[in-house]
C-alpha cells in the first residue's frame, strides 16, 4: 500500500482550489490576528506573521487560476471590484491607514487580473497590452501587495503551462520586490517576509481541480475578508 504521506502520493492527489483557499484564509487571519494578541517584535509575532505570508501569493495564484477557467472575464473583474469597495473601510479603519492612503488586496488583485486579460488578448495590440499592464501596475500602488501582486498573477498566469518559469519567477518576484528591500529597510525584524517562498510547494502540488462547488466555496473568501477585518476591530477595543 502506497503511503499517504509521501511526496508521490500527495503530488498524485494535490491540493485542489477549495484546499489552498482555505490555508490562505487561515494563513491571513492568523497574521491579522496577531496584531491583537501578541506585540509586534516578538519572536510569537514574528512565528505568526511567518505562516501569514501564504496568503497573499496563494490568493494571487488562485486568482490566475480563476481567470484561466472562468467564462465571463468581466463579470470575474466586477466581483473583485465590488469587494474592493466593501472591503476598504474595513481595512483602512483596522490597519489604522487615512481613508485616500491606502485599500484592500482586492483592489491589487483586480488590477492582476485586468493586467493577465490584457497580456492574454490576442486581439489587442501589443501597444496596448503594456499601456493596459503598466497601468495596472501603477494603479495597484496604494493597495495592500501593490504591484508585487500585480505581478504574481502575471507570473502565474502566463507561465501557467511552464512549472519551472513559474516557480522561479514567482521567486525572483518576491525575492527582488518583497524581501531584500524589506531586509534593506527594516533588517532581521522582517525575516519573516521570506514565509511568502513557503508558497512554492502548494504551487506544484496543486492539482489543478476547483474541489466541490458551492454557494459557499465560490463566495466565502469575498465575505471572510472584510468581515473578519470587522471582527478583529472589535475585538481590539474590547
Amino acid at each position: 500500500m502506497e503511503n499517504p504521506f509521501s511526496l508521490s502520493h500527495i503530488k498524485n492527489v494535490g491540493f485542489n482550489a477549495n484546499l489552498i483557499k482555505i490555508i490562505a484564509i487561515t494563513s491571513m487571519f492568523v497574521d491579522h490576528f496577531s496584531r491583537v494578541i501578541t506585540e509586534e517584535g516578538t519572536a510569537t509575532s514574528w512565528s505568526l506573521h511567518l505562516f501569514g505570508r501564504l496568503a497573499a501569493p496563494l490568493i494571487a495564484y488562485l486568482v490566475a487560476e480563476g481567470h484561466h477557467y472562468t467564462s465571463d472575464k468581466q463579470a470575474y473583474a466586477k466581483r473583485l471590484f465590488v469587494f474592493a469597495l466593501i472591503s476598504h473601510i474595513p481595512y483602512v479603519v483596522y490597519f489604522n491607514f487615512g481613508f485616500f492612503q491606502a485599500t484592500s488586496v482586492f483592489w491589487s488583485l483586480l488590477m492582476g487580473l485586468i493586467a493577465l486579460t490584457a497580456a492574454t488578448t490576442d486581439e489587442l495590440a501589443d501597444i496596448w497590452k503594456v499601456l493596459i499592464v503598466g497601468a495596472s501596475l501603477i494603479l495597484a500602488a496604494p493597495a495592500n501587495w501593490n504591484y508585487i501582486a500585480v505581478l504574481w498573477v502575471l507570473n502565474f498566469g502566463l507561465f501557467r503551462e511552464r512549472m519551472g518559469f513559474k516557480l522561479t519567477g514567482f521567486a525572483v518576484i518576491t525575492l527582488l520586490f518583497y524581501i531584500i528591500p524589506g531586509l534593506q529597510q527594516y533588517g532581521a525584524e522582517v525575516t519573516y517576509r521570506f514565509g511568502s517562498l513557503l508558497a512554492l510547494p502548494f504551487f506544484y502540488y496543486y492539482n489543478r481541480k476547483p474541489g466541490k462547488r458551492t454557494w459557499f466555496t465560490k463566495w466565502a473568501f469575498y465575505w471572510f475578508y472584510p468581515l473578519h477585518l470587522i471582527f478583529l476591530y472589535a475585538l481590539k477595543m474590547f
